[in-house]
C-alpha cells in the first residue's frame, strides 16, 4: 500500500514570525513578566503561595526546607527552572524588597548589602502572618480553578486577597514590548483611599493625594517632589527623584561627618559605599577622609567623615549627584485586567480592586448561604425524627436493610433523602435532651445566618460596607507609620530639609523597653502609647533629634551611649527593643538615669550621685567615644548605688534630698571634675540607716522642689527656702517624715505648668500638674497627692514632657 504524500502547506514567512512572535510575547506577559490587577502576584508568587499553603505551612506551622517547597511548585504547578522559583520566593522573604513581606524566611535569605541568599538546601520557610490575608477564603469557591501544566491537578487563577498587594509591595517586571515599574505604598494609607473610593465613587485621581502621600520604600529614604506623584496618580506614568537620608554630625576639633541613615531602593549598600570611596579617592568627592559602615540589626549607619573646614552641604550634593545616593524611579503602572496589559492610574487601580473585593464577597456568601441552607435542611430532619423517635426506632427496626429503611423514612415522614441519610447517621448519644437542644439551637442560629446571608446577596451597599469593615480590620492589625518622607522640590529651603535634624520623641517603658516615633505619628496616636505587654507602661519620654546621643547610666555606676538614630522604629519593633539588648548590660543591670545630648560640650559636666551620699563631676568629653560594653562612670563600693547622673553647668547649684527627710544644696563648683574611674566625694554627709533619694541640678531660682513620699504624699516649698551651704554638711530639713507618710522617695525641680508622673511599684500611674500640688514650708508633711493602695507605694517620680498625646493635631 503506498504512503499518504505530506500535505505542504505553503505560508508566508513575515506572517508566521509575526503570529509565533505574538503568540510568544502574550505567553511572556500573562504567564511571567505582568501581576493581576486583582490580587497583584505574577504566577510564579502565586503558585509559590499555593504551594506552601498546600504543604500546610501556615504562619503557626514549622518551618519547611526551600527546596522541599521548591520542589512542590516545580512538580505540580511551575515548569520552569528551579532557580526562577527560589529566587521569587527569595523576594517574598526579604524585608529590604517588600514592604509587608508574605513570606517568614529562616537562615540566609540575602541582605541589603547585596549578599546572595543561601543554597535553597540550607534555609527554611513558611507563610508569613499577613499572607493569611491573602489566601483567607480560597476553601470558599471564591476564585475559579484551572487545570495545572499537565492537567493533573487544580490550581486557582487567582488569589483571594484581601490585601492591596499590587500597591503596597509593588511590582517589576518586563515583558515583550512593555514593562511595569509599580512602588510599594503604606497600607494605611492605600486602605484609606479604598474606604474613601467607597463612601466617595466619585473622587478624581488628585484627590487621592490627601489619602496617599505617595510611594512608601520599606528602605525608607527621601522623596524629592512631588509632581511625578501627581502624574502617576493621574496618567498611570511619572519620574520620582529618590534621595538617602543623610544628616550632618559635628566631631571634634571643628571637623564634621555625613551619616547616612536610609539609602533609595533597590540600592546595593555596599556598592554605594565602594562608588564614594573610589570617588574620594579620585578627588572628585574632595574632602571626604574616612568611610566607614557602622550599619548592624537596629538600624542603618554610613558616616563619611570630612576634613577640617570642609563644606558638608557641599559636599553632599555632589555625592547626590554622582553617586546612587539619589536614583529616579519610573513609575509605570502596568498590571493584567481580565488578562490583557493595561496602563491604569492609581483611581482605576484600586477600583479594580474594590471590584474584585465585591466579587469575592459576592462568591462567598453564596457559597456560605448554599452551606447553611444545606445544613439547615440536614438540621429539620433531625428535629423531625427526634419528635417521632419511637416510631423511627420501630421503623428501622422491622426494615430489611439500609435503602429500605432509608425509603420507609421518605415515605413516613415527607423526608428528602439526604435527611433520611442524616436519621440513619444519627448517633444514639444525640436522643439525650443537651443534644437535642444543641440541634434546635444550632438551627436558630443557622436561620439567623441565612436571611443575614440572603440580605447580603440582596444589597450591593451592604457588601461593599462588609468590604469596607474587612479593610479596616487588616488596616488596623497590620497597618503601620509610613517610612518615605516626602520634600516638595522648592529649591535651596527644600535642601536644607533634606539635610535637617528629624525631630523624634523617644520612649522608655518601665521594663526598659525603648522606641521612637516622628513627632508627626507620635502627636496622631489615636489610643496613646501601647508597650506591647498587659504589665508595662511607658514611664520616660522626651524629644530628640536624629543626630544626638543618649548616655544611660546604669545602678553599677557604669555609662552606656546610644545614638537616637539607633533606637528602633515603633513601627519596626512590634514590642520594641529592650535597653538590656541594646546597652549589652548584664543581667541584674538596669538603667537608673539618662541624659540626651545634642554634642559632647567641654564646658558641660556630668554630675553623678550615689545611695551613700558620694558626689562627682565628670567632664562631658570623657563620654565621646564610649565602646560598645561601656564604661565605669563612678567607682562604687559593694554597698553602694548609683543614683543619678545628670548635666551641670560651671555654676550651676546641685541639691540632693535623702528618704529621712534632710536636703544639701551646694554650688557645683564645690566638686571639681574627676576621671572616670574616681569614686567621687563626700556630697552629704548622712545620718544612720539613712540613703540619698535623688539630686537635682537647680535651673530656676523662682520655681520650687517637689518632694512625694512613699504613701502617695507631697509638697511644693520654694527653691529659696534651701540656704546654699558647703559640700559635705548634714544638710537640713526638706521633709517632715512620718509612718503616716512614709519616706522621701523622689524629688523634682518643678514649675507651675509641669506635668507630674507618679508611679508605684506596682505599676500604677497617675499624672498630675505640678501647680494642683500645694506649696508648704520645708518642715511640713505635705499633704495626699495619690491613693496608694495597702502593699503598695510610690516608686518614682518624672517630670512629664509637654507633647500632644493620645490626640491628632
Amino acid at each position: 500500500m503506498a504512503e499518504p504524500k505530506e500535505k505542504v502547506v505553503p505560508v508566508f514567512i513575515e506572517e508566521e514570525m509575526r503570529n509565533s512572535y505574538i503568540d510568544y510575547s502574550m505567553s511572556v506577559i500573562i504567564a511571567r513578566a505582568l501581576p493581576d490587577v486583582r490580587d497583584g502576584l505574577k504566577p510564579v508568587h502565586r503558585r509559590v503561595l499555593y504551594g506552601m499553603l498546600d504543604l500546610g505551612l501556615r504562619p503557626t506551622s514549622s518551618y519547611k526546607k526551600s527546596a522541599r517547597i521548591v520542589g512542590e511548585v516545580l512538580g505540580k504547578y511551575h515548569p520552569h527552572g528551579d532557580a526562577a522559583v527560589y529566587d521569587a520566593m527569595v523576594r517574598m522573604v526579604q524585608d529590604f524588597s517588600l514592604r509587608y513581606p508574605l513570606v517568614d524566611g529562616q537562615g540566609n535569605f540575602g541582605s541589603i548589602d547585596g549578599d546572595s541568599p543561601a543554597a535553597m538546601r540550607y534555609t527554611e520557610a513558611k507563610l508569613a502572618s499577613i499572607a493569611e490575608e491573602v489566601v483567607r477564603d480560597l476553601e470558599k469557591e471564591t476564585v475559579d480553578f484551572v487545570a495545572n501544566f499537565d492537567d493533573t491537578l487544580q490550581e486557582p487563577s487567582v488569589l483571594p486577597s484581601l490585601l492591596p498587594t499590587l500597591l503596597i509591595n509593588g511590582a517589576a517586571g518586563i515583558a515583550v514590548g512593555m514593562a511595569t515599574n509599580i512602588p510599594p505604598h503604606n497600607l494605611s494609607e492605600v486602605v484609606d483611599a479604598l474606604t474613601a473610593l467607597i463612601d466617595k465613587a466619585d473622587l478624581k485621581p488628585e484627590a487621592l493625594r490627601a489619602f496617599v502621600k505617595g510611594p512608601d520604600f520599606p528602605t525608607g529614604a527621601v522623596i524629592y517632589g512631588g509632581e511625578g506623584i501627581d502624574e502617576y496618580f493621574k496618567t498611570g506614568r511619572g519620574k520620582l527623584t529618590v534621595r538617602a537620608k543623610a544628616h550632618v554630625e559635628d566631631m571634634s576639633g571643628g571637623r564634621q561627618r555625613i551619616v547616612v541613615t536610609e539609602i533609595p531602593y533597590q540600592v546595593n549598600k555596599v556598592a554605594l559605599i565602594e562608588r564614594v570611596s573610589a570617588l574620594a579617592r579620585e578627588k572628585k568627592l574632595d574632602g571626604i577622609s574616612e568611610t566607614r559602615d557602622e550599619s548592624d540589626r537596629e538600624g542603618m549607619r554610613i558616616v563619611f567623615e570630612l576634613r577640617r573646614e570642609v563644606d558638608a552641604a557641599a559636599i553632599l550634593k555632589e555625592m547626590y549627584k554622582h553617586t546612587q545616593m539619589q536614583t529616579t524611579f519610573g513609575v509605570i503602572l502596568l498590571a493584567l485586567v481580565n488578562g490583557q496589559p493595561k496602563v491604569l492610574n492609581l483611581k482605576q487601580m484600586l477600583v479594580e480592586f474594590l471590584n474584585f473585593r465585591h466579587e469575592i464577597i459576592l462568591r462567598r456568601t453564596r457559597f456560605e448561604l448554599d452551606k447553611a441552607e444545606k445544613r439547615a435542611h440536614i438540621l429539620e430532619g433531625l428535629k423531625i425524627a427526634l419528635d417521632n423517635i419511637d416510631e423511627i426506632v420501630a421503623l428501622i427496626r422491622k426494615s430489611r436493610d439500609v435503602d429500605t429503611a432509608r425509603t420507609n423514612l421518605i415515605k413516613r415522614f415527607k423526608l428528602s433523602e439526604i435527611q433520611a441519610q442524616a436519621i440513619l447517621d444519627m448517633r444514639l448519644q444525640r436522643l439525650t435532651g443537651l443534644e437535642r437542644k444543641k440541634i434546635e439551637q444550632e438551627y436558630l442560629e443557622l436561620i439567623k445566618l441565612i436571611e443575614k446571608l440572603k440580605s447580603l446577596l440582596a444589597s450591593k451597599s451592604l457588601r461593599m460596607q462588609l468590604v469596607k469593615e474587612e479593610l479596616l480590620a487588616v488596616k488596623l492589625k497590620y497597618g503601620d507609620s509610613r517610612r518615605t518622607q516626602i520634600i516638595a522640590d522648592t529649591g535651596k529651603k527644600s535642601f536644607d530639609a533634606l539635610m535637617a535634624e528629624e525631630e523624634m520623641v523617644i520612649t522608655i517603658s518601665h521594663k526598659g523597653k525603648i522606641r521612637r516615633y516622628s513627632l508627626e505619628e507620635f502627636q496622631s496616636l489615636d489610643e496613646g502609647i501601647k508597650t506591647g505587654e498587659v504589665h508595662d507602661f511607658v514611664e520616660s519620654i522626651f524629644t530628640s533629634t536624629n543626630s544626638h546621643s543618649i548616655l544611660f547610666f546604669s545602678q553599677k555606676g557604669r555609662c552606656y551611649s546610644l545614638r537616637t538614630s539607633f533606637v528602633p522604629l515603633a513601627s519596626n519593633a512590634e514590642n520594641g527593643a529592650t535597653l538590656t539588648k541594646l546597652l549589652n548590660l548584664e543581667n541584674d543591670e538596669r538603667a537608673v538615669s539618662y541624659v540626651e545630648l545634642a554634642k559632647f560640650d567641654e564646658k558641660q559636666s556630668i554630675f553623678l550621685t550615689t545611695k551613700q551620699g558620694l558626689v562627682k563631676k565628670v567632664a562631658l568629653g570623657e563620654f565621646a567615644k564610649i565602646k560598645d560594653k561601656g564604661v565605669v562612670a563612678i567607682g562604687l563600693k559593694s554597698n553602694d548605688e548609683l543614683v543619678s547622673a545628670s548635666i551641670i553647668n560651671g555654676k550651676g547649684e546641685a541639691m540632693l534630698a535623702t528618704a529621712r527627710g534632710k536636703a544639701i544644696r551646694f554650688p557645683g563648683e564645690d566638686v571639681r571634675d574627676m576621671g572616670l574611674a574616681a569614686s567621687g566625694i563626700k556630697g552629704m554627709n548622712l545620718e544612720k540607716d539613712d540613703v540619698v533619694v535623688g539630686m537635682i541640678s537647680i535651673l530656676h531660682q523662682d520655681s520650687a522642689i517637689l518632694s512625694v513620699t512613699s504613701l502617695g504624699y507631697g509638697k511644693r516649698s520654694p527653691v529659696g527656702e534651701y540656704s546654699t551651704i558647703g559640700r559635705g554638711g548634714k544638710g537640713i530639713v526638706n521633709y517632715k517624715v512620718s509612718q503616716k507618710v512614709g519616706e522621701i522617695v523622689g524629688i523634682l525641680e518643678a514649675q507651675e505648668g509641669d506635668q507630674i508622673l507618679l508611679i508605684t511599684k506596682k505599676g500604677k500611674q497617675k499624672r498630675f500638674k505640678a501647680k494642683d500640688i500645694k506649696v508648704m514650708g520645708r518642715a511640713s508633711q505635705g499633704s495626699a497627692i495619690a491613693n496608694i493602695a495597702q502593699g503598695d507605694a510610690v516608686a518614682k517620680i518624672k517630670n512629664f514632657p509637654k507633647l500632644i498625646i493620645g490626640k491628632k493635631k
